[in-house]
């Protein structure tokens, strides 16, 4: 398995990636080998900083890396010999296994639906959170930025790709999947939300359970919670925000700590042709270990090759 990891694409600068690859290097299985794509000679150095040999790698240099104030749409076109658009090349020439970045998001989701294109069938591909639940697993929030206006099948389709990565990477069996709402009756909401409840319980590919509302994130009401990208992204911020505050008010809980990102590094942009891992710029080398391992289970999942099937 070769696991592609961006190098130049933190907020950090490179130091951080490396020392990320370095530690994860330490634990991965024999049968994995990290691929480090940047400026050759940071990566080199870094790893000797780091007293890392770098023969347990692949270095493949890029040159004019994408920044957070790039373009995402322009950007890979303009600069073809970044870490990103090589990245995603290679993934597409079937010679890496997964790509995994905390560079420029809106650059890895225009890459993962024009390089390596959606899975046919595929309405929109989306990008999935996980939220710690009270009773020690996790659920999985989705869309959370990458479609901020839905129709209706889109939502129901979300609901499908959300449950899969729920099953088969997460390990839930039969998740039941939730549509967020301002109520739980039947015809609460907006029209889209009204017109997405009759689809979803309609269809039979996953256990739906109906509304579930904003208080329900956190409990074992739903393990899969469906919203448009733009009310997902709202809700994303406001929880790493309400994180933020009780910990600089001294709230010292596990239950708090479980909403550290570094316990989960990265995650897949679901319905697309390939392993696309997105982590957070500000990541420490703790959260892009984190990103590697979850770049591995999700390749070691064949989650892509379910998704496939389920929309045959």
């Amino acid at each position: 398995m070769r696991i592609g990891l961006d190098i130049m694409g933190s907020d950090h600068g490179p130091d951080v990636p490396i020392r990320g690859a370095v530690l994860a290097s330490r634990e991965l299985p024999s049968d994995t080998r990290l691929v480090l794509i940047g400026d050759a000679a940071t990566i080199e150095k870094g790893l000797r900083s780091e007293g890392a040999d770098a023969s347990a790698f692949d270095i493949v240099p890029s040159v004019d890396d994408i920044t957070m104030h790039d373009n995402p749409t322009k950007a890979l076109q303009a600069k073809p010999r970044s870490s990103i658009s090589i990245g995603f090349h290679l993934l597409k020439e079937g010679k890496l296994d997964a790509f995994a970045s905390t560079g420029n998001t809106g650059a890895m989701l225009v890459g993962s639906i024009f390089s390596v294109k959606p899975i046919p069938g595929v309405i929109r591909p989306c990008i999935p959170t996980l939220v710690p639940k009270e009773g020690g697993g996790l659920g999985v929030l989705l869309d959370v930025g990458a479609n901020a206006d839905c129709k209706p099948d889109v939502l129901a389709q979300f609901g499908l790709l959300g449950a899969m990565l729920a099953k088969h990477v997460y390990h839930i069996d039969e998740p039941k999947v939730g549509l967020l709402n301002i109520g739980e009756e039947e015809k609460k909401g907006d029209l889209l939300r009204q017109a997405t409840h009759e689809l979803m319980k309609d269809q039979t590919q996953y256990r739906f359970i109906g509304n579930i509302e904003g208080r329900d994130l956190f409990n074992e009401k739903a393990d899969v919670m469906v919203c448009d990208g733009f009310t997902g992204n709202v809700v994303l911020k406001v929880i790493e925000g309400f994180h933020d505050l009780l910990e600089g008010h001294g709230v010292n809980d596990p239950f708090l700590h479980r909403f550290n990102y570094e316990n989960y590094g990265g995650l897949p942009v679901l319905g697309v042709n390939g392993n696309v891992i997105i982590g957070h710029g500000i990541s420490n080398e703790v959260a892009i270990k984190s990103m590697v391992f979850a770049a591995r289970e999700v390749v070691a999942s064949k989650l892509n090759e379910r998704i496939r099937e389920a929309l045959v």
